[in-house]
């Protein structure tokens, strides 16, 4: 993870002291909405599921975190309660790292520090990218470029496994699973995707991308 890229050997050293293994099964919950924040996660294979949840709106899925990826800082250094439930979308094994090794190695470390601050620097700007996402488009545009953010730049057909069910996604586009639905149908119907259960294959990526915003759905 480029968080832990670079540092020596004994900052290494100190945090995996205090790093615990956390194993969770498909659908297992880590932590819940109002749950004390302990540290920071890091998710070595499998993702995570982010859902936030209001009296008006219900559950809304608000990410997907995946292998490489860490979550529960924001609120680690706030020190308040958990605004998410954070749940396992597949087998998933995590490191944890406690907040007080997080905080000793910050005061010790000024490279360290400057990591977290990189981190948190880019979430944000992640954040601020999908709102402009879900602004801007329709809903069909939205998830075109969810797909097309899978691509990576590799050639050939994209093929993902969608990490939660049709209607979280559909929350994460802010869209309603009607709405999300009939979306799925016309780009099958036109020859741009094939959908098995969770899984999409975009055979022509560059098709896909020509077709996305041409008609308000």
């Amino acid at each position: 993870m480029p968080l832990f890229k670079e540092l020596d050997p004994a900052t290494l050293a100190r945090l995996a002291a205090g790093t615990t293994r956390r194993t969770l099964k498909r659908g297992e919950t880590l932590f819940r909405k109002g749950d004390p924040a302990t540290g920071m996660y890091l998710v070595v294979y499998g993702e995570i599921k982010l859902v936030s949840s209001t009296p008006m709106r219900g559950a809304r899925l608000s990410g997907i975190v995946g292998p490489g990826q860490s979550f529960g800082e924001p609120v680690m250094f706030l020190e308040r309660p958990a605004l998410v439930e954070a749940q396992a979308a597949s087998e998933t094994l995590l490191l944890h790292l406690p907040k007080e090794a997080v905080f000793a190695e910050i005061e010790r470390s000024p490279k360290f520090a400057r990591r977290m601050i990189a981190g948190l620097s880019k979430r944000i700007e992640s954040l601020v990218r999908e709102l402009e996402r879900q602004a801007i488009g329709s809903g069909t545009h939205r998830f075109v470029a969810y797909l097309l953010r899978h691509r990576r730049g590799e050639p050939g057909p994209i093929m993902i496994t969608l990490p939660a069910a049709k209607a979280e996604i559909a929350s994460q586009l802010n869209l309603t699973p009607e709405h999300f639905s009939r979306i799925l149908r016309e780009l099958a119907d036109a020859g741009l995707l094939t959908l098995e259960g969770r899984r999409v294959t975009v055979p022509d990526a560059q098709a896909l991308a020509r077709h996305r915003g041409r008609r308000p759905t």
